[in-house]
């Protein structure tokens, strides 16, 4: 009876949700066109990093190959963005990531997926709040923060604020009220602070490109030397590395493009659209890569701008923008620049709300939430119980808490996430087509191939006989995917790809003894690429789905792996501290 029991309890957890192929009735209203999820993924994207974030990693990571930073970070970023545009065509529902994964691999994975997106979603808020508040509050002169301590002060270091951000709880209120009016509404204020964003960023890119000089980009030691008077507190000067314009080397160059990628971290809000979007098997893919491409482009060229403006060893991360224009003499210009990322600011905290409610709607539809949360208003077509619920939450956190050691966990939850859809489009690419279809078709599927089951031959991994999906080549690669995720869950980390993260971690936690030559570990790096290789080969061999698709990732399964292979190495670099808080959120979740 126990053993029973506990193969129904492992059944429930690995239940896959069944749908039906192409739209479905929905209690959303579809009102957004492909501009608005262009609009809405390039707002949620482009944020205020991108007046901030060129300065910080150029100045002592890169220099001026910031831009080239940019263009492997958007590669990368690429690659995921291509499975959530598969899965965004395949799956035409809000819920992304978490909907994918239950669909794919089940509820177990879901839950975690989704309750995961909860937390970067909650956190991302609150923290784009506070920002957006200093920016305001900067720009006025720091009234507002120096009247709050000097007040009401709250003296819980690593935990509690300095102060109440009255301005942060009122901001977020007001733009969960505007979420709950109705997708079209916020949509509309999303595209005019894009637009404006937008022309901001091309007039600083014009700028830098007028008032630039190509000298900046082959800058040398007696350059150095002589800006060394020049050097005070206000204007601190960073290192010269080697010069010219890949001055911390290749080295430098792959860790400035590390963080570059987080700046691409936001176009996933786009997949929650799936039930309001006009056409989402068109609108989806498209949106995704547009805006990635948009937001490409935008940070390329004020990365390229600002280190053609200023030496980049003279950059000041906090306002890299302001600083350049002064160093060239258009001083007036910040103000150009504090409207822009006011904007920009704007649009990151809609395009982290707006996703926020539709995930956790999604959930408490399938009953892993609280089911009173799972309720669309009649007149306004939005899940107006779950934005309330999240906003205020997000509001309350933006009021009292320091978020800085918590930002870290959006990453995870993110990188979690693009991890899981990528191994899903793997996954789902090998299923037979009826595994979209509902369970008692499935059922009489079954039924009909029992009796010629197929049987798991070296034939059948190597050379399979038919040219479309089976049951067995499903199976196949389904375990060899689950394979990876073992090795992972060895290591204690919830998630997939594992056996190509087992590698990132000797490479990145072994990389003196691996580059002095010990045999040890050039031998264990050789058995992990042979292993990841032999899995590849079996995936690849298998026949892929024939259902046809707006859009399909290509060469499967390379690109789903290398972005897999992208995100693990970036969860590795996180430190212990923010792995403890990770498994305090999902024991809280459990």
């Amino acid at each position: 009876m126990l053993w029973r029991a506990l193969c129904r309890f492992g059944q429930r957890l690995l239940r896959r949700r069944s749908l039906e192929p192409g739209m479905t009735e929905t209690r959303y209203a579809r009102c957004l066109g492909t501009l608005d999820l262009v609009a809405l993924g390039v707002g949620s994207t482009l944020g205020a990093g991108v007046y901030v974030l060129a300065g910080e990693v150029a100045k002592d990571k890169a220099g001026p190959s910031i831009a080239i930073c940019f263009l492997v970070a958007a590669l990368s970023s690429v690659l995921a963005g291509l499975c959530y545009a598969e899965f965004g065509a395949r799956v035409p529902r809000s819920g992304s990531a978490y909907l994918y994964s239950y669909v794919t691999v089940g509820e177990l994975w879901a839950f975690t997926t989704g309750w995961n997106l909860i937390l970067s979603y909650v956190i991302g808020t609150a923290s784009v709040a506070r920002a957006w508040s200093a920016a305001f509050d900067n720009l006025i002169g720091n009234h507002i923060s120096r009247a709050l301590q000097e007040s009401i002060s709250m003296n819980v270091p690593n935990v509690l604020a300095k102060y109440p951000d009255f301005f942060a709880l009122g901001l977020v209120l007001l733009l969960t009220a505007l979420l709950a009016l109705g997708a079209s509404e916020s949509a509309m204020v999303t595209k005019v602070f894009t637009a404006v964003n937008l022309l901001v960023l091309g007039f600083v890119i014009i700028s830098g490109f007028i008032k630039g000089d190509l000298h900046n980009w082959k800058l040398t030691e007696e350059d150095y030397k002589l800006a060394l008077p020049s050097a005070n507190a206000t204007y601190s000067l960073g290192p010269l590395g080697s010069g010219g314009f890949l001055p911390f080397g290749i080295q430098g160059l792959m860790r400035g493009a590390a963080t570059c990628f987080y700046a691409f971290v936001g176009f996933d809000c786009i997949a929650t659209t799936g039930e309001e979007a006009k056409n989402p098997q068109r609108s989806i893919p498209i949106g995704i890569v547009v805006s990635l491409l948009v937001c490409f482009l935008a940070y390329f060229g004020v990365s390229s701008a600002l280190t053609l403006m200023m030496p980049y060893y003279w950059l000041q991360p906090e306002s890299p923008l302001p600083a350049a224009f002064v160093h060239v003499g258009w001083k007036p210009a910040g103000y150009v620049v504090a409207v822009g990322s006011l904007c920009a600011l704007s649009t990151s905290l809609l395009g982290s709300m707006f996703p926020m409610p539709r995930v956790i709607f999604a959930m408490a539809e399938d009953g892993l939430l609280f089911q009173f949360l799972a309720q669309i208003h009649s007149d306004t077509h939005t899940p107006v119980v779950a934005t309330v619920v999240s906003g205020v939450i997000a509001a309350l956190m933006a009021f009292l808490f320091e978020l800085t050691d918590l930002v870290d966990l959006m990453s995870i939850g993110t990188l979690l996430a693009y991890s899981l859809v990528s191994i899903c489009v793997l996954i789902l690419r090998y299923q037979p087509d009826p595994e979209m279809k509902s369970e008692e078709d499935d059922m009489e599927l079954q039924e009909e191939r029992t009796p010629e089951a197929e049987m798991l031959t070296l034939q059948a991994l190597l050379n399979p006989r038919k040219s479309v999906p089976s049951l067995l080549s499903g199976q196949i690669v389904y375990f060899c995917s689950s394979l990876l995720e073992f090795v992972l869950m060895f290591l204690n980390l919830i998630l997939e790809g594992v056996l190509v993260s087992v590698l990132c971690l000797v490479l990145t936690q072994r990389s003196v003894p691996l580059l002095s030559g010990e045999k040890l570990w050039i031998s264990m790096v050789v058995a992990l690429l042979t292993l990841i290789t032999g899995i590849t080969c079996v995936i690849w061999l298998q026949p892929q789905s024939s259902t046809p698709l707006h859009f399909k990732v290509p060469a499967l399964p390379l690109l789903p792996l290398l972005s897999i292979f992208v995100n693990i190495y970036l969860m590795m670099q996180m430190t212990a501290s923010t792995w403890a808080r990770f498994g305090v959120w999902m024991l809280m979740g459990n």
